[in-house]
């Protein structure tokens, strides 16, 4: 029997540089601030998600701070003031993003008149923010599209092409400012495009209101302000040479006790990933459609097992004693995305999901549902229950990073026999 024993040494290095050129940072506050479609918290809980699993050991806070009906002017939470006041500058933010204007052009075709009040509101905003958060990062997010693809436009040109008006608009302020800027319309639209050639009906579903989007949608504009900071598409990238049971390439990961007795027999190995998948709903029907119409696996979730130099024919794959299924050997060759799959990994960046969605869950309710709602009338337990919810959500945010370390795991690989007749 033969043991090849290999630790990748480099990876350290690797991942360092890599944080490097994310923009987030450990240590940093990310405010969300928005309309509706911010406060529906999903691209939001999609982009926490990310930075969790592929950041497990960076301490990033992460507050949603969206509110249904907002203009650049305020909405039914306040005047715009009172709203960067309370939603924004109290959690002293490192990092920001903006999204509005859905609202601002009401719906109706274009009137330079209501245009001008989003172009001086918004500037408005970006002034504050110098003066109050002077040091945050700040990224302004281009607005989501009004859908007048899957249905005709309601008047001649449609909603949306005011929509990337003032989304041109956002661009060139953010260029003008030296300010990050990513653009949640056209992958959108690109997205509506495909899945409304292929399944006119079920595309209608991506955003069935026109205004707010579905699941998949929100993992199409996650993934635009993801790419937008720099965010890493590849979790791991192995390449083991099968004919010798040694590793080529290890990214991201340790591999450690490849054991092979000879070349017809399975080979095992057990490797520690840096990071897990970034969690994706797979069996949510909009979420599958933007599986299949756009590049979100491609982007941020490239889980490459690439083993060359077995022979011919297939070869079933196991981690931790589960079968994930039988492969050629030419697939092999060419690398398996382990991401597309159901794997012991993408079961645990599940929970650290299913975690993000209830610690929000809970930070909504403790914010909407009690605060907010009760202040007015100053019942004498008010601030004892608001205490005891937050102090519940910091519990909640402990398990997610928890939830979020990586676990070595045990690969097998064996040939498949062939049954005789």
């Amino acid at each position: 029997m033969i043991r090849f024993f290999l630790l990748a040494l480099t990876l350290c290095f690797a991942t360092a540089a890599e944080a490097q050129e994310f923009q987030l940072h450990d240590g940093d506050t990310v405010v969300f601030y928005g309309d509706s479609i911010t406060n529906q918290r999903l691209y939001t809980v999609f982009t926490e998600a990310y930075v969790l699993t592929r950041f497990p050991r960076m301490r990033v806070n992460f507050v949603h701070s969206g509110w249904s009906g907002d203009r650049v002017t305020g909405g039914f939470g306040g005047p715009i003031d009172l709203r960067l006041d309370r939603d924004v500058f109290a959690y002293n933010p490192t990092v920001i993003t903006i999204m509005l204007g859905m609202n601002d052009a009401e719906y109706r075709p274009y009137d330079d008149g209501i245009f001008n009040i989003f172009a001086k509101g918004y500037r408005h905003i970006l002034d504050r923010l110098k003066t109050a958060a002077p040091q945050a990062r700040v990224t302004l997010l281009e607005p989501s599209p009004y859908d007048d693809i899957t249905r005709p436009p309601e008047f001649a040109g449609g909603y949306n092409s005011l929509l990337l008006r003032y989304g041109k608009f956002v661009r060139e302020l953010a260029h003008a400012k030296d300010l990050t800027v990513a653009d949640l319309n056209a992958p959108v639209v690109a997205l509506l495009k495909a899945a409304s050639a292929a399944s006119p009906k079920p595309a209608e579903l991506l955003i069935p209101d026109r205004v707010h989007p579905s699941p998949g949608v929100h993992l199409v504009m996650a993934k635009a302000l993801l790419r937008a900071w720099g965010a890493p598409s590849v979790v791991f990238a192995v390449n083991i040479d099968g004919s010798a049971g040694t590793v080529i390439k290890a990214d991201y990961t340790a591999i450690d006790s490849i054991v092979r007795e000879d070349q017809s027999s399975a080979i095992e190995w057990t490797q520690t990933d840096l990071a897990l998948p970034m969690p994706v709903e797979k069996d949510e029907e909009t979420i599958s459609l933007a599986l299949r119409h756009s590049d979100v696996i491609d982007a941020l979730n490239r889980q490459i097992l690439k083993v060359t130099g077995l022979p011919a024919g297939r070869y079933d794959l196991q981690i931790d004693d589960e079968s994930l299924g039988a492969f050629d050997a030419t697939q092999f060759a060419r690398g398996i995305n382990l991401s597309t799959t159901k794997t012991p990994m993408s079961r645990q960046a599940q929970t650290v999901l299913d975690l993000t969605y209830r610690r929000n869950h809970l930070r909504f309710a403790r914010m909407m549902m009690v605060d907010n709602a009760l202040k007015e009338y100053h019942p004498a337990k008010l601030q004892e229950t608001v205490g005891a919810m937050e102090s519940l959500e910091q519990e909640v945010l402990s398990l997610q990073r928890a939830a979020a370390l990586p676990k070595p795991h045990r690969y097998r690989l064996a040939p498949v026999q062939a049954v005789r007749q």
